[in-house]
């Protein structure tokens, strides 16, 4: 699949704005107005959350659903000597801050900085090599003293980016930070894209919802799942290529980028809904990986699941390098082939089908 100029402008603006856990509006501005040709209305609740809706008076409603929020940093503590101190906003890894810029998002705009690390000269000799953690990470914007760094309108609770943007490697993948996962967010508004395109009449209602703060315990996915009501739910995201150095395959299973989605398997999967899409997949030559999970996906899944006295879920995941660093990675193939299989699963589904087990 050959992605047109326009969604792949949407795809680069989309990841290049800053949407940090409990700050998403500023992307979400960003997905509605592109979807908003697709659908019949767009919604969005207190928190966040947006969703495009296909047929709005059907009784029985489908989600199809992705999650908008990054990972980023709160300031924590300012020194005297105007350094700043951070904490997780979500799952940011400490590993990979040294020597990384920063935007820090100021009431009079942005702010740049950098973590500082100390130079490996000034390292040398010392009896263990000293590793970042959370208490020796910190963030130099270049001022003397904290009244300097106030005085740019930065303080305790100030949100923190990192500003790296979208490009393609060697026509092969897509890399960006916060691929986890406004990736998903682009598929499936792309669904919607090629409903509208191919004239397709759904018997349902559908709701291709962006969900906020995933990152920090799927509570957008939480509330949403009680604002709509859904019969059924079929959930993307972003799970680990294990075939990088590293990572043990004997407990993380063996997927890899370029081979296909994945569909999961999990206790809060639905085995109907599953079982519709593995045969989908077969059915439309759609290559796919097969993983599990021991309890809970970690996904927005767990909650449609979960909610509502329980919402037939299902999961397929895009498999990505490098997760939660700023050079996460996709393969362009892997991400036209869950675009496809979400759209030809929704083509499947019928409102009279049997979702219980007995």
């Amino acid at each position: 699949m050959k992605f047109k100029n326009k969604s792949l402008q949407f795809l680069e603006k989309y990841l290049n704005t800053a949407s940090p856990t409990g700050y998403e509006h500023n992307g979400q501005k960003v997905w509605m107005d592109y979807i908003n040709p697709y659908v019949d209305k767009v919604e969005f609740d207190h928190y966040g959350t947006c969703y495009g809706i296909i047929n709005p008076e059907a009784e029985f409603k489908v989600v199809i659903e992705a999650h908008a929020d990054e990972i980023s940093w709160y300031v924590n503590y300012i020194t005297d000597d105007g350094l700043i101190y951070v904490i997780r906003n979500g799952g940011s890894d400490q590993m990979i801050a040294p020597s990384k810029i920063v935007n820090i998002h100021g009431e009079k705009g942005i702010v740049k900085g950098v973590f500082g690390w100390p130079a490996i000269h000034t390292r040398i000799g010392a009896e263990k090599e000293t590793t970042p953690k959370l208490d020796n990470i910190f963030i130099d914007c270049g001022k003397k003293k904290k009244k300097e760094v106030e005085d740019l309108g930065v303080f305790v609770g100030t949100m923190i980016t990192y500003p790296d943007e979208f490009f393609e490697l060697n026509d092969r993948y897509f890399v960006c930070r916060a691929l986890d996962n406004r990736i998903g967010g682009f598929m499936i508004a792309e669904v919607a894209r090629l409903l509208k395109k191919k004239k397709k009449n759904l018997p349902f209602g559908l709701y291709i919802t962006n969900s906020v703060q995933e990152e920090v315990g799927l509570y957008g996915a939480d509330m949403i799942a009680d604002t709509i009501k859904p019969n059924i739910a079929i959930v993307t995201d972003v799970t680990h290529d294990t075939s990088t150095p590293m990572i043990e395959k004997k407990k993380e299973g063996d997927l890899k980028c370029g081979d296909g989605p994945v569909i999961y398997f999990a206790p809060s999967i639905h085995h109907i809904i599953r079982n519709l899409i593995v045969e989908t997949a077969k059915e439309n030559k759609i290559p796919f990986q097969r993983a599990a999970s021991s309890r809970a996906t970690g996904t927005d899944t767990d909650a449609f699941a979960h909610s509502n006295g329980g919402v037939p879920s299902a999961l397929i995941s895009l498999p990505l390098r490098y997760m939660h660093t700023t050079v996460e990675m996709v393969s362009k193939k892997d991400v036209a082939n869950v675009i496809d299989l979400i759209y030809e699963t929704l083509l499947q589904i019928k409102p009279e089908m049997n979702l219980k087990y007995h």
